[in-house]
């Protein structure tokens, strides 16, 4: 009898189990082709030239039970860099700007996630660039997260922005002239895996 009633408890808690739904995180990869990060100054009050970075490679760690847990980790080369213009592209990451073949990679890694709504966010998180960190905030919005229709995997995308300061970085050349803020727009598409 009590063989009887630990099987039947066990076969109870084992169906209980397996109906429960899974609360794991998600881990959705960077696409490259549809991720961007795009930063953008002013030009002695002329203009506002951008310059663009579409070598991004990282991840996102999705937590839909509890978003405060969701993560990113993002890295990209810096000789990636591309503003249109090969000569500034050869100036930005000479030793005045960037020094990439001193500092050749630029990292974020998230510190906190604080959700603001159903589908935005500030992140929180360690900028590295030209071998200086400091921490940054960006306003995420998730976009959407569903199949997609060429690729048969969940993707899940979303914008952001936020500014930095060259010279928190080691940056400064030409400041006021070129500006020290640079807004950054981040756009960004990451597959389940």
């Amino acid at each position: 009898m009590l063989f009887k009633s630990f099987v039947s408890a066990s076969a109870v808690a084992l169906a209980l189990f397996a109906s429960a739904p899974s609360f794991a995180a998600d881990v959705y990869k960077l696409e490259p082709t549809h991720t961007s990060v795009t930063f953008q100054w002013t030009h002695f009050g002329f203009s506002h030239p951008s310059g663009k970075f579409m070598n991004a490679v990282g991840q996102v760690t999705l937590d839909e039970a509890n978003p405060a847990k969701s993560s990113v980790e993002v890295s990209f080369a810096i000789d990636g860099m591309n503003t249109g213009v090969p000569a500034l592209d050869t100036h930005l990451k000479g030793p005045e700007f960037f020094d990439a073949a001193k500092y050749p990679t630029a990292t974020f890694k998230s510190t906190k996630v604080e959700p603001t709504g159903a589908d935005t966010a500030k992140v929180t998180g360690d900028l590295t660039i030209h071998g200086v960190t400091k921490p940054v905030t960006l306003t995420v919005k998730l976009n959407k997260k569903a199949p997609h229709p060429m690729m048969k995997k969940d993707d899940a995308g979303f914008s952001a922005t936020g500014q930095i300061k060259r010279s928190d970085f080691g940056i400064g050349a030409y400041v006021p002239n070129v500006s020290d803020e640079i807004d950054l727009f981040i756009e960004a598409e990451s597959i389940k895996q």
